[in-house]
């Protein structure tokens, strides 16, 4: 009996242990999520301001750009999936993965070869461990993406789409690999939509959608006027690399946002499971000290009337 209590003494220990972390964990997503939310807010405007250029020149300059023209038969299609590096996030990363699956099973059945393209050390683990095949992964930046990061991701797909001739895609490094060229590009990520709802997305952001509206305009609207220096085309060029970094931004960002709040929610159930755990091995360790006490209070009672019968037996 005394051994059992002194093991479940070492588990309360233990968990007690445990719980100090998983709180830790806890209150530290608690803190950078805030920080995550406003840097996602801070960057909408840009981005919003951005695509609204980008619409702008595609609707109004009639100029086909790689970018923005759509192939007939289109047969090759590159994936971008963002996950977390860290564990510990519930099924955050598990989540997009398998969205990531349906996807890439879809284009298989629409006949379009796949290329993947992941951000995270859970998915180059995931597809590491299955033997498949990816072309290029990034790391290190998960919980906190920088800019820079994005535009790294961007210039990478964007030279899937045979755009080495542009400036952009120049610095970028290298000429295109003819075998990498893809027809279509779509991200999958974590959308934030409150600390409890995270929810995988895909989104396709090449071909650029230029979405023109379907009413006509009144008798009194004023009519946007639009002239591009020194060429739409240009302007394209230069537009289009840019809207695809700021999009990538807002997706790891999101993504971001996403992995804080659900690695928040798994640390605060472990850290509730975890606080179970000690009570219910404090019950145990105490009914167990409780039947030892009981069991030698009985023996003690035992012995002295055995002793009373044994001495009233001799008299």
């Amino acid at each position: 009996m005394a051994a059992s209590v002194r093991e479940l003494r070492a588990k309360i220990r233990s968990t007690q242990a445990t719980k100090k972390i998983t709180r830790a964990m806890e209150l530290i997503a608690a803190s950078r999520i805030i920080k995550a939310q406003q840097r996602a807010a801070a960057a909408a405007p840009y981005a919003r301001e951005l695509t609204r250029a980008v619409s702008a020149v595609a609707t109004f300059s009639n100029v086909d750009h790689p970018l923005t023209t759509e192939k007939e038969n289109p047969t090759k299609a590159a994936v971008l999936v963002i996950t977390s590096d860290r564990g510990l996030a519930g099924a955050y990363s598990s989540a997009v993965l398998k969205e990531a699956e349906r996807l890439v099973e879809k284009l298989q059945g629409e006949g379009k070869d796949v290329d993947l393209y992941l951000s995270g050390r859970k998915a180059e683990a995931y597809y590491r461990f299955r033997g498949r095949e990816f072309v290029e992964s990034w790391t290190g930046f998960s919980d906190q993406p920088q800019y820079s990061d994005a535009r790294e991701i961007g210039n990478t797909l964007v030279r899937t789409f045979a755009l080495s001739e542009t400036d952009d895609s120049a610095e970028s490094g290298g000429q295109l690999d003819p075998a990498l060229a893809s027809d279509e590009l779509h991200v999958v990520f974590t959308r934030f939509k409150s600390m409890l709802t995270q929810e995988p997305d895909v989104i396709r952001l090449l071909p650029l959608e230029v979405v023109e509206g379907t009413e006509a305009p009144s008798a009194d609207d004023v009519l946007p006027l639009y002239e591009f220096e020194p060429s739409a085309h240009d302007v394209l060029d230069a537009l289009l690399p840019k809207y695809v970094h700021s999009r990538i931004y807002y997706c790891l960002l999101q993504a971001s946002a996403s992995e804080l709040a659900a690695r928040q929610k798994a640390m605060k159930s472990a850290t509730d499971n975890a606080q179970d755990l000690i009570e219910k091995y404090t019950r145990t360790a105490n009914q167990a000290r409780q039947a030892g006490i009981t069991q030698e209070i009985s023996e003690i009672v035992g012995g002295a009337n055995a002793l009373a019968d044994a001495t009233a037996g001799s008299e």
